[in-house]
């Protein structure tokens, strides 16, 4: 390895500035020493500080397990093992499991932990990601590791259901949560003394840090470095993973409007007679409104098929007034109050597939709003 000479201290220096006044389009997220080290070739360069050290990396240690989601680790692991604050790399990261050997994920990647519960150094940061964690939530060992190192550690992030790693070990009692979308109720069930949020990607409450589910890690774990460095250095992160970080924006999955067709529909759908086929042409919507859409291949008519679908629906919806449908379709009208009491109008409806013989297209669509304001559902 080579040394750098006294000679060379100018350039190293004039290097230096240009890099800093470089745009982030051409040096974002990388820190400054890498740069040096690329233009110099083998140059040595100041070794980073000892952990422990003033100005040390924090430890931050993401638990790995049998049935880990992969993006709930590896999307904070990317943009945690990147974070710099323009001098040095913020975190070391590390991931750790119960116990020695490979991990396989929920689909099937195979892992091995850098350390165990038994051997991991002091962990400054923790991170649980989601998964399959039923088992391990009734494993008293975890559950201990979780209270324990969240005890000691500054800060503590959830992904997705990792959130219920938290609130098994009633450590969201009187916080705000969030998790995975089609988990809020389970959520609440588990940690009835947490508040739990549907509108919010992530939720902060100063040292423990709740995300929704999947991406959603990507998007705490940059509102992490931005609590440790500032914005600015989050966004270079983005950049450089070519991430469309928008943490301004408001998105949250759990309050799409949705949400009251898949309370109602469930995980068993609409019962169909054996042999039927279906395929989801479509959904759109928002916070306010929703509408999605399915082609439906069995020999009926419209208003059989109506009746199918209306069955489901009327476990929970109320059947409104409405006018006859025109063009050979069949609809039926709905309202509904959500969990805040407000009003809701949806309709179902079904109608022949066009160039589609034995066909139907089935759509439902809900809106905000008393039945004179979602005139448009009509």
């Amino acid at each position: 390895m080579k040394t750098l000479k006294p000679s060379t201290g100018k350039a190293v220096a004039a290097l230096a500035v240009a890099l800093l006044l470089a745009s982030s389009a051409t040096r974002a997220a990388v820190p400054l020493w890498l740069w040096m080290l690329d233009a110099f070739g083998d140059v040595q360069v100041a070794s980073q500080p000892a952990a422990g050290a003033q100005g040390a990396p924090r430890n931050l240690a993401i638990f790995i397990f049998d049935g880990v989601q992969i993006i709930d680790y590896t999307g904070p692991y990317e943009v945690l093992g990147q974070a710099h604050d323009g001098r040095r790399k913020l975190f070391n990261v590390y991931t750790v499991a119960e116990k020695p050997g490979p991990v396989t994920t929920n689909m099937g990647m195979t892992v091995v932990p850098k350390y165990t519960f038994d051997d991991m150094p002091k962990t400054d940061v923790l991170v649980l990601p989601g998964g399959r964690v039923g088992p391990h939530m009734e494993n008293a060992k975890v559950i201990k590791w979780v209270q324990e190192t969240a005890s000691r550690a500054e800060y503590v992030m959830s992904v997705c259901n990792g959130a219920f790693y938290l609130g098994k070990a009633g450590l969201l009692d009187g916080l705000q949560a969030t998790t995975f979308y089609g988990m809020i109720d389970d959520l609440k069930e588990l940690a009835p003394k947490a508040r739990v949020v549907s509108d919010q990607r992530f939720a902060d409450n100063g040292k423990i840090i709740t995300t929704a589910g999947l991406s959603s890690g990507i998007d705490g774990a940059l509102h992490l470095v931005e609590r440790v460095a500032g914005r600015g250095y989050a966004q270079e992160v983005a950049l450089n993973m070519e991430y469309n970080w928008q943490p301004d924006s408001g998105y949250a999955r759990a309050s799409f409007a949705d949400r009251h067709l898949r309370k109602i529909v469930g995980r068993g759908g609409f019962k169909l007679p054996e042999g039927a086929g279906w395929t989801v042409l479509g959904q759109r919507g928002g916070r306010d409104e929703w509408e999605k859409e399915w082609e439906v291949r069995l020999a009926t008519t419209p208003e059989a098929l109506l009746k199918i679908v209306d069955a489901k629906l009327a476990e929970g919806w109320a059947k409104a007034p409405s006018r006859a449908a025109a063009g050979g379709a069949a609809r039926t009208l709905w309202k509904f109050t959500d969990e805040e009491g407000k009003a809701w109008n949806a309709v179902s409806r079904v109608e022949p597939s066009k160039g589609t013989p034995g066909a139907f297209k089935l759509s439902i669509r809900l809106a905000r709003g008393d039945l004179r304001t979602s005139a448009k559902l009509e």
